[in-house]
């Protein structure tokens, strides 16, 4: 079942923990894409100097301002998509970085897109993901509850490890990064 609108209007950092298990889908016309979230990061707006729109609200990316349960997708590093969540208490900035997946579903349309042959490889990043989904610009702003991107629940309860975020030159000792333990599709332990 696909996560509904309350599901991402609470606690970014809860969400961003309870992300994880959760499936990943994407319905494109080439086949359906499957991964199961194994790693997330936490960014809390205001106070959180890491995260975008942080001193600025006005300066926010518009689809970082939409209702929880939108895709916030953004280009970094100069060749990357990042895909996050919109997931925020009302009146509060507040997105959740996919940072890795465990390949499901669609792992030929995944390795094509990546042009890798191991499957280990094709979804343990943020970019990664992001290119063997397909995901990119096109993809800002789109409703998570009603397109064809979304997350289905599943009834895994994972065990989490919390570590610092990563790549960050502020607010990188936060400790808002979560992941599945014990996970080989993590992008770093």
């Amino acid at each position: 079942m696909r996560l509904n609108r309350t599901f991402y209007s609470r606690d970014t950092k809860t969400i961003a923990k309870e992300l994880l298990g959760k499936i990943l889908v994407l319905k494109t016309k080439k086949g359906l894409l499957k991964g199961k979230i194994v790693e997330t990061e936490a960014y809390l707006g205001k106070n959180d100097p890491g995260a975008k729109g942080n001193r600025n609200i006005n300066s926010a990316p518009k689809s970082l301002l939409k209702e929880p349960g939108h895709a916030f997708v953004y280009f970094t590093y100069g060749n990357h998509w990042m895909l996050n969540v919109v997931a925020k208490n009302p009146g509060i900035l507040g997105a959740v970085l996919i940072r890795a997946l465990e390949p499901l579903e669609g792992i030929e349309l995944m390795k094509s897109n990546r042009k890798k042959n191991k499957i280990r490889d094709l979804t343990n990043g943020p970019g990664k993901l992001t290119q063997a989904f397909g995901i990119d610009k096109r993809y800002d702003g789109l409703d998570l509850t009603k397109s064809n991107l979304y997350i289905e629940d599943s009834k895994e309860k994972p065990r989490i490890h919390t570590t610092t975020r990563i790549g960050l030159s502020k607010g990188h000792d936060l400790l808002l990064r979560f992941y599945i333990k014990d996970n080989e599709f993590v992008s770093r332990k």
